[in-house]
């Protein structure tokens, strides 16, 4: 009998479900790249068959701050039935952020870091982690370009994503989770806040380098 997979669970939002902003960018032409192309598919080949990695991607999804124009948009409500689900995990990864900094949601990079922090907190809580305890990697996604014109995400955006990096930076601290800043991972020049086939193609590549130093042994 084959031991068990080491289980990665990828908690995220439209960049971890996949959407695709400009169709000439993916292979079936369509609004989702393919499981040749999202990052989450990319890091499970990179890393191979003694891994499983699992998506959870929510196009929306904030990490503690409730959408008032859309359903279950906050990842905490669904935090705990989402990791019990998925046990047992190995490394949880958190890229989330993004639309957080919605200006409908009234919330600063600092708040959104604190956001953060609670919904790690909640994580850690849950018993889902197996015999090696909590094992989090949060990840700052890209900060949207400033070139960003989108009336449903409103003003200062970019500008409040511009300073997530440090919140999550300072979370991961007080938490004792990994770090990972993915910017420089390329966005599209459609909305400036999604990535590219390229960019999720770089992501899952510093993911694949990141994650095996990051596993529990034994």
């Amino acid at each position: 009998m084959s031991a068990m997979k080491k289980h990665i669970l990828c908690l995220g939002d439209s960049n971890t479900h996949g959407y695709c902003a400009d169709p000439t960018d993916c292979a079936d032409g369509g609004a989702r790249f393919n499981e040749e192309e999202r990052w989450p598919c990319r890091l499970q080949t990179a890393l191979g068959p003694d891994y499983l990695v699992t998506e959870e991607g929510l196009s929306g999804r904030t990490t503690v701050f409730p959408d008032p124009l859309h359903e279950s948009m906050d990842a905490m409500p669904v935090l705990y039935a989402l990791l019990k689900s998925h046990e047992v995990i190995d490394l949880l990864i958190i890229m989330l952020g993004t639309n957080d900094t919605k200006d409908r949601l009234g919330v600063n990079a600092a708040c959104i870091g604190l956001g953060m922090e609670r919904l790690v907190r909640k994580a850690i809580s849950v018993d889902c982690w197996g015999s090696h305890g909590p094992n989090i990697l949060i990840v700052a996604p890209p900060p949207i370009g400033r070139q960003m014109r989108d009336p449903a995400m409103g003003t200062g955006c970019a500008e409040k994503s511009e300073g997530l990096a440090a919140a999550f930076a300072q979370t991961a601290e007080v938490t004792g989770c990994h770090f990972m800043d993915a910017a420089g991972c390329e966005f599209n020049q459609i909305d400036f806040m999604h990535l590219t086939n390229r960019g999720h193609a770089q992501l899952a590549a510093r993911l694949a380098e990141l994650v095996p130093t990051l596993m529990p042994q034994g």
